[in-house]
């Protein structure tokens, strides 16, 4: 069958199984949007405000979904919008297709001669992809698209980007279908690594089991939760991996490094033996790494062998699927008992329960209305670590922050994602004055594609993460935090068709809240923070876990 390029993708897209596709036309893939508007009882297309927030909605609806997020965005300018987005993905371990147009080769070649809206957006997202192609030949096509979707969800998933010049889409070409993708095999842990590890966990008498995002991604709770409660080991997580045990687990400690915890940070410092499974330790984890877990053997599992000893050294590295290798242990190990490292862990937390302030009572009270089912958003700064202190996440993949690249402005594109994956669900963004105003033209993209939202805006009035290192590092020099912004949230809300409320206190934070949720209608709470409430406990950057700071 002859087909235009452009009718070849989106045709390769539905046979990858996509059913959701977020983009913004230009006149470089104008032949693209063409062919979808031609299959749109097929394929659902999102139209964000701005491409960066396409991006993060593609990025929202892969974490929720499990699926590969696909944005389409034109040549120059709309390409280099998704830059973040992409690197966002790649920072988190994100499956996600990017796929932009560009100056025609034929023709007349117009690459290469600083065309009108020309980039080198190949070039520009080598680093921060799994891989990038240019589609120069319409008879590859279709299995490149194929093939940007194996790669994209093979092994460590990440973003893959298709670069198509104006004529390939224009093109036409006798259609094959590339066949539906899939993921490529995973070799197996090593059963004799396993069978050390099983040794080394025997003789322990403090152990720790530390999951990061990789369990989340190998969708691997049930096999974490059963190896924890098996060996009777207490569990602490990193910012990514916080969802893959239930917060009321009471083996649960919560999550670990500059943020976390005090009970997560002293089993850290007190453990004897560290199973680290799905994390790259990164410095919010592990600040002075020389003293990370320094009483410690560290069993390091991970599906990327590149993050073997990059970070902290490991004595026993386990390649391999966090799912295959934590059941792996399990299929080799004895029910055993740590009462006593429990009780000494237990103890610590009695004499150093964690702090609370008014935007802890806001998250319980974000809990009690939305239900154990809601997805939790968040952007970046105090209100991120204290959604990830505070709010009792019980559910895998109930959780969407960016944590590698910590990208302010992520949060409401990434709401909008979410809400497409799983419109029977309550959606809440988490954010603060400083992340929102960054992208709150998302807010557009929630009414116009009836993909409702509710927005809790911490509101201090100032760029508070920055604030608080300027007040503990720099002398209380608050230099350019204080933004001063005469913002309205609530007539910012209605302009865009949406509903807005103002909370200065707890009850009228609930009773807004109930409001919004009942609504059906993408809602803005305008929430009052102090600009100098603080987020503690907090390790400084570059210390140990023997250097918490609590107040």
């Amino acid at each position: 069958m002859q087909m235009t390029g452009a009718q070849i993708l989106v045709q390769a897209l539905i046979e990858q199984g996509i059913d959701t596709v977020f983009g913004f036309p230009g006149g470089y893939v104008i032949d693209i949007f063409d062919a979808l508007h031609s299959r749109a009882d097929e394929l659902r297309l999102i139209v964000p405000a701005h491409e960066q927030g396409g991006a993060h909605a593609a990025d929202g609806y892969a974490r929720i979904s499990g699926k590969t997020g696909v944005m389409i965005a034109t040549s120059g300018p709309g390409a280099t919008n998704l830059v973040t987005g992409i690197a966002n993905a790649f920072m988190d371990s994100v499956p996600l297709v990017c796929i932009t147009g560009n100056v025609p080769l034929k023709p007349v070649n117009m690459m290469g001669r600083d065309s009108f809206q020309e980039i080198d957006i190949r070039g520009v997202t080598l680093p921060i992809t799994k891989h990038s192609f240019l589609v120069t030949d319409i008879a590859k096509l279709a299995e490149t698209a194929r093939e940007a979707f194996v790669i994209a969800h093979s092994g460590r998933p990440g973003p893959v980007l298709i670069d198509i010049p104006k004529d390939v889409a224009a093109g036409v070409c006798e259609y094959v279908s590339p066949g539906r993708f899939a993921p490529r095999p995973q070799k197996p842990p090593s059963d004799d690594k396993l069978r050390q590890a099983a040794e080394l966990l025997k003789k322990s008498e403090r152990p720790l089991l530390f999951c990061g995002g990789g369990v989340v991604t190998a969708n691997a709770s049930k096999e974490l939760t059963a190896l924890a409660e098996r060996l009777d080991i207490p569990v602490a997580a990193s910012l990514m991996g916080l969802t893959a045990l239930p917060a009321g687990h009471p083996l649960a400690l919560g999550m670990i490094g500059m943020h976390g915890t005090p009970a997560a940070n002293v089993a850290g410092e007190r453990c004897d033996l560290m199973i680290a499974a799905g994390t790259r330790f990164s410095d919010r984890v592990a600040g002075d790494r020389r003293r990370f877990a320094p009483n410690a053997k560290i069993i390091h599992i991970d599906i990327d062998p590149s993050e073997f000893d990059k970070n902290v050294i490991c004595d026993l590295p386990i390649q391999g699927d966090a799912k295959a290798a934590l059941a792996g242990l399990f299929s080799l190990l004895p029910p055993l008992d740590h009462a006593g490292w429990l009780r000494e862990i237990a103890a610590f937390k009695t004499r150093h329960p964690m702090p609370e302030g008014k935007a802890a009572r806001y998250l319980r009270a974000v809990r009690a209305a939305a239900g154990s089912d809601a997805v939790i958003v968040t952007d970046v700064g105090q209100h991120q670590m204290w959604t990830a202190q505070h709010y009792p996440f019980e559910q895998p993949r109930g959780f969407i922050t960016s944590g590698g690249l910590g990208a302010m402005g992520f949060g409401l594109g990434a709401a909008v994602g979410a809400k497409a994956a799983a419109p029977n669900r309550p959606v809440v963004l988490i954010t603060g004055d400083g992340s929102f105003h960054m992208n709150m033209a998302e807010l557009a993209a929630a009414q116009t594609e009836n993909l409702p939202v509710i927005v809790i805006l911490f509101n201090n009035g100032v760029l508070g993460m920055v604030r608080q290192w300027q007040s503990m590092f720099h002398q209380n020099r608050h230099a350019a935090t204080t933004t001063n912004r005469q913002t309205d949230y609530v007539k910012l809300a209605e302009a865009f068709g949406a509903l807005g409320f103002r909370a200065e206190n707890e009850e009228q934070f609930e009773k807004a809240l109930d409001q919004a949720l009942l609504s059906g209608k993408t809602c803005v709470i305008d929430c009052a923070i102090g600009p100098d409430d603080m987020v503690f406990p907090m390790i400084p950057p570059g210390k140990s876990g023997k250097d918490i700071v609590y107040e």
